[in-house]
């Protein structure tokens, strides 16, 4: 499996768990159904979504500030389509604490934006990323 469907499976899996309210004790029985059902095999590839999955869930918090911060005066968190929210968690994640370089996640996310979010997502999941990269002073990683 490429990095571009591990990420697309993380998205899939994170944005099924925050819209069902799946409770974070609960979390270990449903992605791992959710990998046997999309028959996800190899060790890198389980560790890398399983990763993706739980550390957003884990900083779910700090996640959600930094979106919030790059909002702009009309926005507000709970307008952001729950697609949006699961895109940008798994992006600004991966930017901070995976240290992935920010060019290939803003990519990915985009990629994302449109094939699951509506016209207007890829350019303003592009735009709050682009925010937070300059925001975080993110370097461009390897």
């Amino acid at each position: 499996m490429s990095m571009s469907e591990n990420r697309k499976i993380a998205f899939e899996i994170v944005y099924s768990l925050e819209s069902q309210g799946v409770k974070y004790e609960d979390y270990k029985e449903n992605v791992d159904m959710f990998l046997e059902e999309k028959e996800v095999h190899g060790k890198a590839t389980t560790k890398f979504i399983k990763d993706i999955v739980y550390g957003t869930k884990r900083h779910g918090k700090q996640l959600k500030k930094q979106i919030e911060e790059c909002l702009s005066e009309k926005w507000t968190y709970d307008r952001v389509s729950k697609i949006n929210i699961a895109i940008l968690e798994i992006a600004i994640f991966e930017m901070l604490y995976v240290k992935t370089p920010y060019k290939v996640v803003i990519n990915e996310a985009v990629e994302l934006a449109k094939v699951y979010g509506d016209t207007k997502a890829p350019s303003f999941v592009n735009g709050v990323l682009a925010s937070i990269v300059k925001k975080n002073k993110v370097d461009e990683g390897e």
